[in-house]
């Protein structure tokens, strides 16, 4: 009987583990095609028109994303400006002051609730607030108001990180640093904020990547797909990144086949068989990812050279 029950277990055992290789065998597969597509379909737009060029509606040949580069780069920067000290300031509260209440509880299950609503939800909030009522403050749908709605957005993300990451921090340092005559305000910030710093890095890297990736909330509340300008200030009128790569894609593509026909394309041109306005798009989803990774590498490098240091 025993032998039986240990045959079955291995068994089952056996099993999990062939299907879970499966399962990553399938998904790292489908990503790997999926990025090959869109890589050899942007390929031949990889150049450096794509990248200091402004958008164009017109000819797919010189449209590029210099005004989405940089008013992503300013959204990610004020959304972590603005998420990071608000996030890791209520997630410390909530793990280290906040008593074991009702209301904690209530707080807590209200963040983790807000991490799991629709994005839309968030851009008609920040429609609602950021660009109507609070026009005066932020000027309309400028690059103020997409900041703000991408932190409300990144909020939760970053709070239930720094939540872990303190929680992470054995007691035994908080309890040293208050034997030693230290406040408990200066044992957080002393002991425990150092010690949790990677996973707080963890939480720069979530809120960075939601926010650089977030197409729907830019939509709703105004955002441009073209621009001819670069956003100089957090007041100005911006486009990001998916928002024009959205806008490309929505360009019918027999516009690029009339500009062929009507002469204003030369036939011999290589580009041609990348399809136009898709390979436009592919390109600024190679440009997106290639900022997303090297923010994301920045972040781990510090990460572990944090960790190293602990050790």
């Amino acid at each position: 009987m025993k032998l039986r029950s240990l045959r079955l277990r291995k068994a089952i055992e056996v099993t999990f583990v062939a299907v879970f290789l499966i399962s990553i065998v399938v998904a790292l597969g489908t990503l790997a095609m999926l990025l090959g597509s869109v890589v050899s379909t942007a390929l031949p737009y990889l150049r450096t028109e794509v990248v200091v060029n402004y958008a164009s509606a017109v000819n797919p040949l010189q449209a590029g994303y210099a005004a989405a580069i940089v008013g992503t780069l300013w959204v990610v920067g004020l959304t972590l400006l603005f998420s990071i000290p608000l996030g890791v300031a209520a997630g410390v509260y909530l793990e280290e002051y906040a008593p074991r209440s009702r209301l904690t509880r209530f707080l807590e299950a209200g963040v983790a609730n807000l991490a799991g609503v629709p994005s839309v939800v968030f851009g008609l909030l920040g429609l609602a607030l950021f660009v109507r009522i609070l026009r005066d403050i932020t000027g309309g749908p400028t690059v103020l108001a997409g900041a703000l709605t991408m932190t409300i957005l990144v909020f939760p993300y970053v709070v239930i990180t720094t939540q872990e990451a303190v929680r992470a921090v054995p007691a035994s340092l908080r309890e040293g640093a208050l034997a030693l005559g230290a406040t408990k305000w200066q044992a957080i910030r002393g002991q425990v904020l150092p010690a949790g710093a990677p996973g707080l890095l963890t939480a720069v890297i979530l809120a960075a990547s939601r926010a650089m990736g977030e197409t729907a909330p830019l939509i709703v509340i105004g955002a441009t797909f073209f621009q001819s300008y670069l956003p100089s200030d957090p007041r100005s009128f911006f486009v990001a990144l998916p928002v024009q790569i959205y806008g490309y894609v929505g360009l019918p593509r027999q516009d690029f086949l009339d500009l062929n026909r009507n002469g204003i394309l030369d036939p011999g041109e290589p580009l041609l068989a990348s399809g136009g306005w898709p390979g436009v798009a592919a390109a600024g989803i190679v440009i997106l990812l290639v900022i997303l990774f090297a923010f994301n590498i920045v972040a781990m490098v510090a990460r572990n050279r944090m960790q190293r240091r602990r050790l």
